[in-house]
């Protein structure tokens, strides 16, 4: 079977890190489920091509080729009667790319706010992988006390910081980057990057 993976991407800079990772799993036989918050959304169009259109039509324009059995499902940010709202529906994993600061406190504090922070607090609560690319920069002391709960409550940290060691040559391979350590945490294959130690890469 498909696995199945929440994504969601909120407001806050790196609109891109959620778009490759939806174009990273698309490609392969993955069940989608998708919410973008509003802040998300207007986050998107400052910074992308996204001019408000239909998603998938612009998910094709980026480039997006689907795998003949993958599937994508969109939910309103505010559907509380969506799939991912439910601890009974089972899952693989959800991803919250990009992750602000305003989502990360609602998820430490288990405010359940919304689909995508009641999505998030199923996660924790059926023990359900949960990762978190925080975006802000520098960190103030409630923003690493929040994090430290929402690891301690079992969710995995991940800002957005690239390693050099491949030797990148543009943006793409950044973004690359941070999305295949993604995949390896939610154990799907890919060619994203080179496994540290089975290539020579340096």
């Amino acid at each position: 079977m498909n696995k199945k993976i929440i994504v969601a991407i909120c407001g806050a800079s790196g609109a891109v890190y959620g778009l490759r990772l939806l174009k990273a799993l698309l490609a392969r036989p993955v069940h989608v489920h998708l919410s973008i918050s509003a802040a998300g959304r207007k986050v998107m169009r400052h910074e992308t091509a996204y001019e408000g259109n239909a998603f998938k039509t612009f998910l094709d324009a980026y480039g997006c080729q689907c795998h003949s059995t993958a599937r994508l499902d969109i939910h309103d940010p505010d559907d509380l009667f969506a799939p991912p709202a439910s601890g009974s529906f089972r899952h693989d994993g959800m991803v919250i790319a990009p992750c602000s600061m305003k989502t990360l406190g609602a998820i430490a504090s288990g405010l359940a706010e919304g689909l995508i922070g009641r999505a998030a607090d199923v996660c924790l609560k059926e023990k359900r992988p949960l990762i978190l690319l925080t975006r802000e920069s520098p960190l103030s002391a409630v923003h690493l006390e929040n994090m430290g709960r929402a690891a301690a409550a079992g969710a995995t940290i991940m800002p957005p910081c690239p390693g050099f060691y491949f030797r990148p040559e543009t943006i793409e391979d950044l973004v690359d980057h941070t999305v295949a350590r993604v995949l390896d945490h939610l154990h799907i294959e890919h060619d994203l990057i080179k496994q540290w130690g089975v290539d020579d890469i340096l």
